[in-house]
């Protein structure tokens, strides 16, 4: 099925974004380290034209390090752009964000001050980031897409503002591979989505890139290559079965769904900076069988 998802606060907030944007001096763009391109809005870049980009790879914890590393190299050779990478255990701080500002030839002063607006997809991490940048409870997160509804402005420091946006996609996702790890990695609300078709992408996905993952964490075969023999394995290995002892997909699907985003498959990367993707053996994702 195609994935399509931008309910109406997301529209309103898109307008409002395009009102705000001429009045800041950088806009912050927070991504999902597992996924930097997929994560990336692209109306962005004709609505901040030539406005400065600091990008922020936060989860960083859940995605291959050396990958990361690979990614915000790459981001820092682009003109008026410098990255910084955040997780749990490496917060990003206020004066990594000062300094960074710095870098990219900013100034404010109390007779000036600047305004900094802050965006990202949903469940990206953005209203945690923003709460331990401030040092309190601004924000409202949780674990599930579309918690920030509205705009919020908050003083940074004597000199900058930082605006907060609710998390945004575009109206129209075009690249439904992208689409597919934006739902994987739980940007997109479930009920959205067809759990047990995007569940199946995953496992096409981590069947050709990271066998072991499955093997360690569900003790499936190393050379299995089957996404139906996976999903048995996993049914059976965690109790996942319904009527007559037979696998229960949609319950499969969210076991494997909540593992991978939770980071209990180890850190994966899904996309690499040289524009390869990590796409799934097939071209369109299959539904499990009946």
């Amino acid at each position: 099925m195609a994935i399509n998802w931008y309910p109406g606060h997301m529209h309103k907030a898109n307008k409002e974004l395009a009102k705000l944007l001429p009045n800041c001096q950088l806009v912050i763009e927070v991504l999902d380290a597992r996924i930097p391109a997929a994560s990336s809005n692209p109306k962005l870049d004709q609505l901040c034209r030539d406005l400065p980009r600091l990008k922020i790879l936060n989860k960083a914890d859940l995605a291959d390090p050396e990958v990361v590393s690979a990614w915000q190299q790459s981001f820092n050779r682009l003109p008026h752009c410098y990255c910084l990478q955040s997780s749990v255990e490496q917060r990003l701080e206020k004066s990594d964000l000062l300094a960074a500002i710095a870098r990219l030839g900013l100034e404010a002063s109390e007779e000036r001050s600047g305004q900094i607006v802050i965006v990202g997809i949903p469940n990206v991490g953005k209203s945690t980031l923003l709460n331990h940048l401030a040092g309190r409870k601004l924000a409202r997160t949780g674990n599930e897409p579309a918690v920030t509804k509205g705009q919020q402005r908050i003083r940074l420091d004597e000199h900058w503002y930082l605006v907060d946006t609710p998390g945004l996609l575009w109206p129209r996702l075009e690249d439904q591979e992208a689409a597919y790890r934006l739902a994987m990695t739980g940007t997109i609300r479930n009920t959205a989505i067809d759990l047990e078709d995007v569940a199946w992408f995953a496992a096409e996905l981590l069947l050709a890139h990271y066998p072991e993952r499955l093997a360690e964490r569900y003790g499936i075969a190393a050379d299995c290559d089957s996404v139906e023999r996976c999903f048995e394995a996993i049914a059976r290995g965690r109790g996942a079965l319904g009527r007559g002892g037979s696998p229960d997909w949609h319950k499969t699907a969210e076991l494997l769904l909540n593992d991978l985003r939770s980071g209990k498959l180890g850190t994966l990367s899904l996309e690499k900076p040289d524009g390869q993707a990590r796409p799934a053996p097939l071209l369109t994702p299959q539904p499990p069988p009946d």
